[in-house]
């Protein structure tokens, strides 16, 4: 059996923002995956801690993401199991339970939606639910090998699948990425919805869009504006990322600066965009418009141009 110490985490090293959903706190562990027999000593050990998943719901309490011991969770399927990493003594699982009919009875804790729950959760709860809901969601969806059509089987605690059959190929977890960006021009911000939103919902955030292959992200961030609303942008800069596991994506949030502000909207993408200042923010007063809720770094990019000019922010 290998030994491994956790050290400490980096992640504060990184960035000057830590979005909702990054800033873990944990040790991934890599190293112990790797070991099979050290990986079922720490499931089945005093030190093992899970946090159980049902259907896309949480297990949660009062003080965040309930953690049971291996005594309080009774016998599970071993295909239900992912190690998460070291967080100081304990090894962190989590478990899904999605393949029961009715949500299980534990000691404590209630299933709940994260979303609206994820910003006030304590440090490092919301990157545990990145990770755990982003392995969930791939290791449902590769339950067969995409090339034979045969069982695949999990290794690796979880982090690698093999396909049953020969050659025995080999998957490995994957990431969308995803460009987010808020688009600029004349001390005004770009803000729109997009159709998949309905009329009621009236929510205004910041353009988005998948990377696509063989595109590097600052000229997805630019293929992307121009796609849904006709503007050429230039100065475009990294602000930040965060995961974002609804199911399993990485948003990576730009700023561009408009070359003009006239808008040609793709009615297929965007049901409605607008100019807005750093006043029309402000003042909205009529709630004829929401903006994005505090976990999601739409907020943070509006946040941050916001607070450029020395006033208020949004959190």
């Amino acid at each position: 059996m290998s030994d491994h110490t956790p050290g400490p985490c980096p992640t504060a090293l990184l960035s000057r923002v830590t979005n909702v959903y990054a800033g873990a706190l944990h040790d991934r562990a890599g190293q112990v995956r790797l070991d099979a027999e050290t990986l079922r000593a720490r499931a089945l050990g005093p030190d093992a801690r899970f946090l159980v998943m049902w259907r896309g719901l949480h297990l949660v309490d009062d003080a965040g993401l309930v953690r049971f011991c291996r005594e309080d969770i009774g016998a599970y399927d071993d295909d239900s199991c992912v190690f998460l990493g070291l967080s100081a003594a304990d090894a962190m699982f989590a478990l899904d339970l999605s393949d029961h009919t009715e949500p299980p009875t534990l000691p404590r804790g209630t299933f709940e939606d994260i979303r609206p729950l994820a910003a006030s959760l304590p440090e490092g709860d919301a990157a545990l639910v990145a990770q755990a809901r982003g392995m969930a969601h791939w290791l449902r969806m590769h339950r067969f090998c995409g090339r034979c059509g045969a069982a695949n089987l999990r290794a690796e605690g979880g982090h690698k699948l093999v396909c049953s059959a020969e050659p025995k190929h080999v998957a490995f977890p994957r990431t969308d990425p995803v460009v987010i960006m808020l688009v600029r021009h004349a001390e005004r911000a770009l803000l729109a919805r997009g159709t998949r939103f309905p009329p009621e919902r009236r929510t205004l955030s910041a353009l988005a869009g998948f990377v696509e292959p063989g595109e590097s992200a600052e000229e997805a961030v630019a293929r992307e504006v121009h796609e849904e609303t006709g503007l050429r942008v230039g100065d475009i800069c990294y602000h930040s990322s965060q995961p974002w596991p609804f199911p399993g994506s990485l948003m990576l949030g730009f700023t561009a600066v408009a070359r003009d502000d006239a808008l040609t909207l793709d009615p297929t993408e965007i049901a409605e965009a607008r100019w807005l200042s750093r006043a029309d923010l402000r003042a909205r007063r009529d709630e004829d418009f929401t903006l994005p809720g505090p976990a999601a770094i739409a907020r943070r990019l509006i946040h941050d141009w916001l607070i450029e000019d020395g006033g208020p922010g949004l959190f």
